[in-house]
């Protein structure tokens, strides 16, 4: 005889009450917890509140039989892993290989043989709960590789970001010197412009008929164009040299080289620079009518966030919505796209609950539903291979909801377009504190 104590709990159905007083006194006796239930239909609805580790179902009974009774356990999502073990006084294979079939684990035959039936179920309940410790440890393993996966992402990201920083950095110190140079040399290079045709007027004035060598001269050189266009070019190069300055302080914002801390910031300013980044894809060329741009910008106070982080999240979703905008266009005639043309539309929102929203969207193909519910799923992409990672709107989703405490989503119409919203808190806690 089994000597050790057990604990688990064991649902016997049975409608023969020598049966069930026989099972009920052998299992009590080592230790195991017993539910007694005289028919198919009253252990089914015990079962709607009440789990047992096992249950011995006897095949014979009125009402609904147990091999119906077994089927409909196994049909339950609650249920169905419940180790099922018959008792019956049949020995035709036929009604063995049909218990089995239907989902049970096991026989014991009538007369029931006490150490065979505690064997058996000892047996039973050893594999069950083998099962759901692998269970457990699947689970476990798919926490631990999802994990991994994250920190494989904010690596990345965060060697990216620092890669980008420093690239910019360099960019920013290489050009704005020599660029400040040239600016702050323009004005005074202006005025000497202007004294200098100041002195070629007078000059006229006084000697209207120059020496025939200056006449032939300043015929050579075209000189009423010079006069005319110098200025000109003086203005070009203030132009050019302001140009680039924004486009070194875009960067700068970008990056925000300053640091990475939690500030408050105007966010649109971000939104700018990003936009100004990736100028060069949105500017129409002689083969493309180019992306319009539309900005519904709201009334916004500064927001409290980690700037260039989030000016990555911007790029990301940008650079997705020119790349679906320029794979659409690709298969439309030049004509089709002035009619309609590739628009991406910016717009941002003060919410209610001291938070604001900002809505990415464009009127490119789409995605499809089947495909929205992956998008923020570390390396999933819908692009060709070589073309993409699968990381920027993962990066992007960590950046939101982890970083920012918001939320980012994605809301598309297959062949309509597609829209990601971004909510995020004004204030953060971090930014609180420090």
């Amino acid at each position: 005889m089994f000597t050790e104590t057990a604990t688990e709990t064991i649902l016997v159905v049975d409608d023969n009450p020598t049966n069930i007083q026989v099972l009920f006194d052998v299992l009590t006796e080592i230790g195991y917890r017993v539910a007694i239930a005289k028919s198919g239909e009253a252990a089914l609805q015990r079962l709607q509140s009440y789990h047992p580790d096992i249950i011995l179902l006897d095949v014979m009974m009125p009402g609904i039989d147990g091999f119906e009774t077994c089927r409909r356990l196994k049909a339950g999502p609650t249920t169905c892993d419940i180790p099922v073990i018959f008792m019956t006084a049949l020995s035709d294979s036929i009604d063995k290989v049909k218990g089995l079939s239907l989902g049970a684990v096991d026989y014991i035959t009538k007369p029931i043989q006490h150490e065979e039936t505690l064997a058996r179920i000892r047996v039973h309940l050893q594999l069950s709960n083998s099962q759901k410790a692998l269970e457990q440890r699947t689970v476990e393993l798919s926490q631990a590789l999802n994990h991994l996966k994250q920190t494989q992402v904010h690596l990345v990201q965060s060697e990216k970001m620092t890669s980008l920083g420093q690239l910019i950095a360099g960019i920013a110190h290489e050009i704005n010197n020599p660029v400040n140079f040239i600016h702050g040399n323009l004005i005074p290079a202006e005025e000497h412009v202007e004294d200098l045709m100041t002195c070629l007027h007078l000059y006229r004035e006084c000697y209207p008929q120059p020496d025939p060598r200056i006449q032939t001269w300043m015929e050579q050189v075209n000189m009423e164009y010079l006069e005319a266009d110098l200025p000109k070019l003086i203005h070009s190069m203030k132009l050019g040299s302001d140009r680039i300055r924004q486009l070194v302080l875009s960067l700068r914002n970008f990056s925000r080289l300053e640091g990475d801390g939690c500030k408050a910031v105007n966010i649109h300013e971000g939104i700018e620079s990003t936009l100004l980044i990736l100028q060069h894809r949105l500017r129409a060329r002689p083969d493309h009518p180019g992306i319009r741009l539309v900005r519904n910008y709201g009334q916004l106070p500064e927001i409290e966030c980690y700037p260039s982080q989030l000016n990555q999240v911007f790029m990301n979703l940008l650079s997705n919505a020119i790349d679906a905008l320029e794979e659409q266009d690709q298969q439309r005639h030049f004509d089709e796209i002035q009619a309609k043309p590739s628009t991406i539309t910016i717009c941002t929102d003060l919410l209610p609950h001291q938070a604001v929203s900002i809505r990415i969207a464009d009127n490119g193909p789409g995605i499809e539903k089947t495909v929205c519910s992956k998008l923020f799923e570390p390396f999933f992409t819908t692009k060709q291979i070589g073309k993409g990672t699968g990381l920027g709107l993962s990066i992007s989703h960590q950046i939101v909801t982890e970083k920012h405490g918001g939320k980012i989503s994605c809301q598309s119409t297959f062949g309509q377009g597609a829209e990601f919203v971004i909510e995020i808190p004004l204030q953060q806690a971090v930014c609180q504190a420090a």
